[in-house]
């Protein structure tokens, strides 16, 4: 994915997003930082219809027992 400075973003706006529908979406930077993304439509529509890996895991339909329990052994422990 290209990387497009916002003021060179400003002056291509219709060109970038030309681009974007075709399959090419950028990164847009202010200072050297990235800061946005510009995608076609259909990339944020499916994009942002992926569900959360909890909700994949509610309907999964799966029932108590249904997985192995978890070796306690294998957890890794935390230092706080």
């Amino acid at each position: 994915m290209r990387e497009v400075q916002l003021r060179d973003a400003k002056a291509s706006l219709s060109a970038m997003v030309d681009q974007a529908v075709a399959g090419e979406p950028a990164i847009i930077t202010r200072h050297g930082r990235r800061e946005a993304v510009l995608l076609s439509w259909e990339d944020w529509q499916r994009l942002s219809a992926v569900p959360s890996f909890g909700r994949l895991l509610a309907s999964s339909g799966l029932e108590p027992g249904d997985l192995p329990e978890r070796d306690a052994a294998s957890f890794r422990e935390f230092e706080t």
